[in-house]
């Protein structure tokens, strides 16, 4: 009877070992899969191993035999190839917004697509400058109980808070629940951020998802301006710099030629470029006017002037003043 039985797993026995063990640079022998069955109280006979793989060929396991010295059975094609789970690792290990701890056992079960010997190819360290992963083990939850609420177009409450010297927890509005509406989950400046309907200040606004806390599903239904279209969170974030809030406007720019590809990186390949002499171009996009965005302007030093409108320009000469009060 137990034979019977153990019969009955060699099937989905050898499709796991063959996963686990071998690739195009490790078949396995027939030998070598009738000893590893027969570790797990699997009897196999050399001729029933071909009927097998035969049978697990048709099931969509893409088995491959190379014959001669050094061959054997191994698996080509798979769900993920290994410059797909490199890629994927390398982005879970530079994603700032994931633990490290909830890192490593993501990375853990991408080794696990590959075979044994591909994993040891997994295990890498990738390091980006001034890169520094969060302190908010719930993060990862959070953003699927965000997505849960986006899916079901229902409400959400959470507390907010920033961290202080002593990296001890501080919660804005004296630790009042916040509940927003939410529209859409952003990614930019290495964090994600929900952008969503403040139901007590009236108004759309942005939260880091690493600084929510005791986040909750609410049954109420989503309200607010953004209920009854699609949200734009490609454009709500483009505008943002560094998803910094401000005065909202279109701004004129005046750039060198030289800063094409810098101001359609940053603003998409739709812009509208307008020749302005032989060296330079204008384009006038929406932006949320803030030190981040004035920031950007600075750090590309002369190549960009900004001209409009008026109030930008004010608030971007109040800031160059101020700034180089503090160095005098």
């Amino acid at each position: 009877m137990a034979r019977h039985f153990n019969q009955k797993l060699k099937l989905l026995t050898l499709q796991a070992l063959l996963l686990e063990r071998s690739d195009e640079e490790h078949p396995l022998t027939t030998e070598e899969l009738r000893a590893a069955l027969a570790e797990r109280g699997i009897a196999a006979e050399r001729k029933s191993l071909y009927d097998d793989m035969e049978t697990l060929s048709r099931f969509g396991l893409d088995i491959h035999q190379r014959r001669g010295r050094g061959g054997g059975w191994f698996v080509g094609e798979r769900l993920f190839q290994l410059p797909e789970l490199k890629l994927l690792v390398d982005a879970v290990q530079s994603c700032k917004f994931i633990t490290p701890d909830k890192s490593r056992a993501l990375i853990r079960k991408l080794e696990g697509l590959s075979s044994v010997y591909q994993a040891r190819q997994l295990q890498r360290q990738v390091y980006v400058t001034g890169r520094a992963k969060t302190m908010n083990e719930s993060v990862y939850y959070t953003i699927d109980q965000l997505h849960t609420a986006l899916s079901t177009g229902r409400q959400v409450s959470f507390r907010y808070f920033e961290y202080n010297v002593a990296k001890e927890k501080v919660f804005r509005r004296a630790g009042a629940h916040y509940r927003v509406s939410p529209y859409g989950l952003i990614w930019d400046s290495e964090n994600y951020y929900l952008a969503g309907f403040d139901h007590d200040k009236g108004e759309i606004r942005h939260y880091r998802v690493d600084k929510m806390d005791g986040l909750t599903v609410l049954s109420q239904p989503r309200e607010g301006e953004g209920t009854g279209r699609a949200f734009d969170a490609a454009a709500y974030g483009q505008k943002h710099f560094g998803m910094f809030g401000g005065r909202e406007g279109q701004v004129r720019l005046r750039c060198e030629k030289s800063l094409v590809g810098v101001v359609l990186d940053r603003f998409g390949a739709e812009s509208i470029l307008i020749p302005d002499g032989e060296d330079h171009f204008t384009v006038t996009v929406p932006v949320v006017v803030s030190p981040q965005f004035l920031g950007w302007i600075f750090g590309l030093g002369t190549g960009v002037e900004l001209t409009g409108p008026d109030w930008a320009v004010e608030a971007y000469r109040r800031q160059l003043e101020q700034v180089g009060e503090r160095y005098r």
